[in-house]
């Protein structure tokens, strides 16, 4: 063999070689963790959840890095261009898998540009009523919304948003009437909806838990499969008359495409072993969520059914986002 050949085998050998063990010495620096909305918030704040245990999990520090802006696409592309070395990580929400249909360009992909790695939690999106807008059942409000001649009002924090999708998922299923009125966030909603400018909302269960705990705002029905403890005496959709309505908004792990699947399956052995412990467990429920346990590959699938759900129901919003 020549020295050329020699050379060819060795570096052929190396590049072979290399990843395996680079994957095996996985992480020896700190990691930066990517977060697409600005501190504070219910993403910023269950990230840091996690970023806090994360080091004792994988040996190394892990970074928050906050990047709002654009609807969480400022932060995705950055991350979709990063190195597929796992130093850089994302986690983010269900506005993930809505921007494929809602923006009329992307540079990156949300599905083919990412590698799914673990979903923390999973919170509800729960239809509520003002407290001069009462109503005794899901039935009533269908029924009242129908016969409405301009439509009853429905608060969103945005549109484009998973709460907005939802009614507009909700009002092709029933033929309700309604009329959207969009804010910029939760809280100047439900600020509305206690003065009862607005009549009802499709929101965030983590972002209405107070008030419909307090009694200042009526539940009506959760967009859930099952009951939520937090408010276990109000039903299901399905439960409600509503067969198979099913809408929320989640928080998950992702990394660049091309992550290795030992390093993809070493961090999400450590996501899910800080998300099981029952001190976060009760962190996440308190906040009306539910902590999910799905391997990288049902995550995989998760996210791209909801990516369909939400295209379709992006279509019959109409909203678009140039």
């Amino acid at each position: 063999m020549n020295f050329q050949t020699l050379a060819l085998a060795a570096s052929l050998s190396i590049l072979t070689v290399s990843p395996a063990s680079y994957a095996g010495n996985y992480p020896d620096k700190p990691i930066e963790m990517v977060i697409p909305y600005a501190a504070g918030g219910a993403t910023d704040v269950i990230a840091r959840m996690v970023i806090s245990q994360l080091p004792e999990e994988l040996g190394q520090p892990v970074v928050a890095v906050n990047r709002p802006g654009a609807g969480t696409t400022l932060a995705a592309s950055g991350v979709a261009r990063a190195a597929s070395d796992g130093y850089t990580l994302y986690t983010t929400t269900a506005a993930h898998t809505i921007s494929a249909s809602l923006y009329r360009k992307l540079n990156y992909d949300p599905i083919k540009d990412f590698t799914p790695i673990h979903l923390i939690a999973r919170i509800p999106i729960v239809l509520v009523t003002s407290p001069n807008y009462k109503v005794d059942s899901l039935d009533e409000y269908i029924r009242k919304a129908k016969n409405s001649k301009d439509g009853i009002t429905v608060g969103s924090p945005g549109n484009g948003s998973p709460q907005h999708l939802a009614q507009a998922m909700f009002q092709n299923k029933t033929g309700a009437k309604f009329i959207h009125v969009p804010y910029r966030g939760d809280a100047p909603l439900i600020t509305d909806m206690l003065a009862g400018q607005v009549q009802s909302a499709f929101i965030t269960l983590s972002a209405a838990l107070p008030q419909i705990q307090s009694g200042k705002l009526h539940a009506v029905a959760i967009a859930n499969p099952t009951r939520i403890d937090a408010i276990k005496d109000v039903p299901t959709m399905t439960e409600a008359g509503l067969k198979d309505f099913n809408a929320a908004t989640w928080f998950g792990i992702f990394g660049p495409a091309g992550l290795k699947s030992e390093i993809q399956q070493k961090l999400h052995a450590a996501s899910a072993k800080v998300a099981s412990d029952a001190p976060f467990t009760k962190r996440i429920e308190d906040m009306g969520g539910q902590i999910m346990e799905l391997n990288p590959q049902q995550f995989g699938d998760y996210v791209k059914s909801e990516a369909d759900q939400w295209a379709q129901a992006v279509n019959l919003s109409g909203a678009r986002v140039d």
